[in-house]
């Protein structure tokens, strides 16, 4: 369950608006991710909102954050430390259709993208350090490789574990494949990282 406070589409279009890279609404679909304060480690305790210029879609539950398991392991697949993306940031068309992994439809990076490397071993997800830039597969995906609509209907992930190590990751299969089935009419997709803010 996310721990995120709710906003409304205004709140979130006026501090969209006020951060960092920001040059104009898109006016097509795109995300906008909020990464709660309390980080619960290991938890999907984020949320994405979807718009279509400044008309809110639909929102959703996820993770910002990488997984307890990213952040403790990454010595298997990267020495300087887990990605974790730098939030209140503008990401300008950042993914483009495609699949994660080979296996399920996704958003995946097609630019530049702002990110962090956590390398102090506890499972928290920090923003710490150098701020590093390029890409290096930080996706827009849900936590299931199963396909069978029954199932997808009722599935929800409740641990992130290897689902991200830097990855966007929503938990919701039902809610990500509604997310796919409108925006895949576009070929890119912007996102917008926010940190919980006061509204």
């Amino acid at each position: 369950m996310s721990n995120v406070r709710s906003y409304t589409d205004k709140q979130i279009l006026t501090r969209a608006k006020s951060t960092h890279g920001f040059k104009a609404i898109p006016t097509g679909y795109w995300l906008c991710g909020i990464r709660s304060t309390e980080d619960q480690s290991d938890n999907y305790d984020d949320k994405f909102y979807l718009f279509k210029g400044e008309t809110f879609i639909c929102v959703t539950s996820g993770t910002t954050n990488p997984g307890k398991w990213g952040l403790l392991n990454f010595a298997t697949y990267n020495p300087q430390g887990c990605a974790v993306v730098k939030a209140d940031e503008w990401y300008y068309d950042l993914w483009t259709q495609g699949l994660h992994k080979g296996k399920m439809k996704a958003w995946v990076q097609f630019s530049d993208i702002l990110f962090y490397r956590d390398n102090n071993k506890n499972d928290k997800s920090e923003e710490i350090g150098k701020v590093y830039k390029g890409k290096i597969g930080i996706n827009f995906h849900t936590c299931t490789y199963e396909k069978e609509p029954g199932i997808l209907k009722k599935f929800i992930g409740w641990i992130i574990g290897k689902w991200s190590e830097g990855c966007q990751v929503v938990n919701g299969a039902y809610d990500y494949y509604k997310i796919i089935e409108l925006t895949f009419v576009q070929p890119k997709m912007s996102y917008c990282l926010l940190k919980e803010f006061e509204p």
